[in-house]
C-alpha cells in the first residue's frame, strides 16, 4: 500500500519533468506532495512553474562557494522540509559523495540516455556522435560516481536518420515524463528493494480482506 511522501526536487532549467510530477500529482496517480522545488539558479523557469502551483521555493546560487560548502548548505535548506525522498529532475550539478551519503537510498536522478551508455552531460549529442541507434532515458538510484547507480527503470527512443539533437531531445522527454513518476509511485509504493547493482522492483501488495 502507498503512502503520500514528501518529495523535494532539484533542478536547474525549465522543469518540465517537475511538471511531469506535477501532473501525475493533481491527476491523483502518484502518492506524493511536493514540499520543495529547490533551484541552484534565481532565473530557473522551475520556479515559476512551481509558483503557478502554489509549492515552496528555495534558490542557492553557488556564486564563489566550493562544491562541498554550497552542498552543506543545501543540506541545511532541503532537511527543513523533512523529505522522505530526493528526485533530480534536470539538476545540473554533481553533488558530493557527503551530500549522498547524508540521503542513503532517497536520491534518484532521470538521465537522458540508457546507461550505462553515455553518462555526463550532452547525452542526446553523445548518442548521436556515436551513431547510436537506439537511446533513451534512465531513472536511477544516485551514487558518488557520476551516472553511476542502480537502475530502476528504463524506456528506449529509436534515433532516427535525420535527427538533430533538439528533434531527439523532445522524444526523450516525452519518456522522461513517462517513467519518472512511475519510479516515484514504486517508492512511495516501497516496492524498490536494491540488491547491489540491481534494483528488483517487487510486486504489488494486495491488501488481505478482513475477517467478517
Amino acid at each position: 500500500m502507498a503512502r503520500e511522501i514528501r518529495l523535494a526536487v532539484l533542478a536547474s532549467g525549465s522543469g518540465t519533468n517537475v511538471q511531469s510530477i506535477i501532473d501525475g500529482i493533481e491527476a491523483g496517480s502518484l502518492d506524493a506532495r511536493i514540499v520543495l522545488v529547490f533551484a541552484n539558479k534565481g532565473d530557473a523557469y522551475v520556479l515559476e512553474r512551481a509558483k503557478k502551483h502554489g509549492l515552496k521555493t528555495e534558490v542557492l546560487d553557488a556564486g564563489a562557494m566550493e562544491r562541498e560548502a554550497y552542498d552543506r548548505q543545501a543540506i541545511r535548506v532541503i532537511d527543513g522540509y523533512h523529505p522522505d525522498l530526493l528526485v533530480f529532475a534536470g539538476y545540473m550539478r554533481i553533488v558530493t559523495p557527503a551530500f549522498v551519503h547524508h540521503y542513503p537510498d532517497r536520491i534518484i536522478n532521470i538521465h537522458p540516455a540508457l546507461l550505462p551508455s553515455f553518462p555526463g552531460t550532452h547525452a542526446q549529442f553523445q548518442a548521436l556522435n556515436y551513431g547510436a541507434k537506439i537511446t533513451g532515458c534512465t531513472t536511477h538510484f544516485v551514487r558518488a560516481e557520476v551516472d553511476a547507480g542502480p537502475i530502476i527503470l528504463q524506456e528506449s527512443v529509436r534515433v532516427e536518420p535525420d535527427d538533430t539533437v533538439e528533434s531527439l531531445t523532445a522524444r526523450i522527454l516525452e519518456k522522461e515524463h513517462e517513467i519518472l513518476p512511475k519510479s516515484i509511485q514504486l517508492f512511495a509504493e516501497g516496492r524498490l528493494k536494491i540488491e547491489g547493482r540491481r534494483v528488483r522492483v517487487l510486486p504489488p501488495q494486495v491488501a488481505k480482506p478482513r475477517s467478517p
